[in-house]
């Protein structure tokens, strides 16, 4: 292992004592405190955020990334607001749950811990850096930062607020700590950490968590790329379905609850698609539609198999006629990426149909996929949307960061 590694994986060890034993008030004070430096520091965090965009320009990055990458004045109130909420919420580490007693009198129960020290390996999102970091130091955790190279002034200015704050509040610095090598080689050997880190958690596109969950030797959880799709069933209000493909399409592209692929059930494909690919047509989005949806849309282009598993993260939409919700619920858990999928129905029956059937970390009925995020779901932030099973699924707040230990009372008990 290189030099840098092994010092801040020695640094991460360290910082986990102290991080365990902080108390709750003294969490909330730092937080508050770094949100308010965030803002504070805006022009400084703008300045090394137009380096990443103009490279990003320069390299052709697609517009929707570029999105992902672009930190605004707004955008940056938005990270210190995340912070704020997570302070505001229960801190839920030393949480005591289930305490039984045994017929030997032991009394046996759980508490909540931290995870201990969490690696995050993450894509041009600098929002990111403050999200886990606020989840992760609310919940006794140390982090281990490694950015893309796409993002590296924006994440260096925002580590850089936090480590500076953290020092002016008494905490020790290495509660967070940033990868500056952004090579493959060091991701590499970072994902072979064991001996520091705990578990590692890959957030970005396709290639990058398929290569950490094939070559991570940290445990991992596993946070999805978004195929999201939004089936139209044949009793839907045409209205509300095009507003609400509207929003999960073009509202920010570049992100994982985005909506890649609509289905449409051939009873209301006349009405609805003419109309929506009007729509779609103003806001400049391609529509790659098999033949059926192909003759209804002019300037369409014929999708071809790719499409239907393909996610973005542009300007771009599938769309398919379907004769069921069951055909479209078996569409779905072919090509989906176990994200966020939505119906737009008004039968009782096919709502509750997909909501059992269809295998996603989200369904909804009558809502924009956008929604699957921390922060709307009233977590503050969110460190990752699991498409997972173990050991957390969805928007992951603070209790995913957190495990149980058994604590056991006795008053002299030995095994007979």
């Amino acid at each position: 292992m290189n030099e840098m590694l092994n010092r801040l994986g020695m640094n991460a060890k360290a910082a986990e004592t102290e991080m365990r034993n902080l108390s709750t008030n003294k969490k909330n004070e730092v937080l508050l405190a770094v949100a308010d430096k965030l803002v504070e520091d805006a022009q400084t965090l703008l300045s090394a955020n137009r380096l990443d965009v103009e490279t990003g320009k320069r390299n052709h990055m697609p517009e929707g990334l570029i999105d992902r990458l672009l930190l605004t004045e707004s955008r940056i109130e938005g990270m210190a607001e995340g912070l704020r909420q997570v302070a505001a919420l229960d801190d839920p580490v030393g949480e005591v749950t289930g305490m039984k007693k045994r017929p030997n009198g032991l009394l046996i129960g759980q508490k909540r811990v931290p995870l201990g020290v969490i690696g995050i390996i993450y894509e041009a999102r600098p929002n990111v850096t403050a999200d886990a970091f606020a989840l992760c130091f609310k919940t006794g955790n140390v982090v281990i930062l490694k950015g893309g190279s796409d993002a590296l002034h924006s994440n260096e200015a925002i580590v850089n607020c936090i480590r500076e704050t953290l020092n002016e509040q008494g905490v020790t610095e290495d509660a967070i700590q940033l990868i500056s090598d952004t090579s493959r080689e060091t991701a590499a050997e970072f994902m072979k950490m064991n001996q520091y880190v705990d578990v590692l958690i890959p957030r970005g596109g396709r290639g990058l968590i398929k290569a950490v969950v094939e070559q991570s030797t940290i445990p991992v959880i596993e946070t999805g790329t978004g195929n999201c799709h939004i089936y139209v069933d044949e009793t839907a209000d045409l209205e509300m379905a095009a507003d609400i493909i509207m929003n999960a399409k073009t509202q920010r592209v570049g992100v994982c609850n985005a909506c890649e692929s609509v289905l449409v059930h051939k009873d209301v494909k006349d009405a609805l698609l003419p109309v929506l690919a009007k729509r779609l047509q103003e806001k400049h989005v391609e529509i790659r539609a098999d033949e059926a949806a192909y003759a209804l849309i002019p300037g369409a282009v014929h999708a071809t198999e790719e499409d239907w598993g393909k996610e973005y993260l542009d300007y771009i939409l599938s769309i398919k006629v379907v004769s069921s919700v069951e055909e479209a619920i078996a569409h779905i858990n072919k090509y989906n990426t176990k994200h966020s999928e939505a119906i737009i129905t008004n039968n009782y029956e096919h709502a509750q149909k997909f909501l059992d059937e269809v295998d996603a970390a989200a369904v909804y009925v009558n809502a924009s996929t956008r929604f699957t995020d921390g922060f709307e779901f009233g977590f503050g932030a969110e460190i990752g949307i699991s498409t997972q099973k173990l050991h957390a699924r969805g928007p992951m707040g603070l209790l995913a960061l957190t495990t149980t230990k058994y604590i056991i009372y006795g008053n002299g008990q030995v095994r007979p």
